[in-house]
């Protein structure tokens, strides 16, 4: 890791850019292969929509925790809660694909406003977790590296869609919830 005292490493990012790439990519097909292929593991994973929903809330939590820090120039807890954002964040993503790889999906079946709000909410979740993957990696690799201007400018975009992406998770998680099997 790079201190703020250290020189900028823009080799290391580089290498760290295109692990940022592939795992990306990875996750995007993995997201998209458990929409169509079921594992049968003989364990019951319904109890994990929740746990993915407060890992989300908890994520979005962090955040504001670390915009806080770093608004006040706390840059070492600025730094420590992001990272556990980003575990948090790993923590989730492991244990969706796990559920979404063993366990059929959940339809939600309100009507009327409530169905556009959530599907709109759903859409704009989806798309935005899928497209933010990447840039909150190379974000990360940023600072890591030690090239805080030109973190410090992709972030002001990144964070908050990151912060949209972990807020919204939970909602819908909350609208869906009354449609989960018992």
């Amino acid at each position: 890791m790079i201190t703020s005292t250290s020189k900028p490493d823009p080799a290391l990012e580089k290498k760290m850019n295109l692990i940022a790439y592939v795992v990306s990519a990875i996750v995007l097909l993995l997201v998209g292969a458990m929409r169509r292929y079921k594992i049968d593991l003989g364990i019951d994973f319904s109890f994990l929509p929740p746990f993915h929903a407060t890992l989300n809330a908890l994520t979005a939590v962090i955040l504001l925790v670390a915009l806080w820090h770093i608004k006040n120039k706390r840059v070492e807890a600025h730094r420590k809660a992001i990272y556990a954002a980003m575990g948090c964040s790993a923590l989730f993503l492991l244990s969706y694909v796990l559920y979404h790889f063993t366990t059929p999906e959940t339809r939600y079946e309100g009507t009327g406003l409530m169905r556009t709000v959530y599907f709109v909410l759903l859409i704009s979740h989806v798309v935005l977790a899928g497209a933010i993957l990447p840039f909150i990696l190379l974000t990360f690799n940023r600072a890591f590296t030690g090239q805080y201007e030109r973190h410090k400018r992709m972030a002001r975009w990144v964070y908050p869609l990151w912060l949209y992406v972990a807020l919204t998770g939970p909602i819908c998680y909350l609208m869906l919830r009354p449609y989960y099997p018992t």
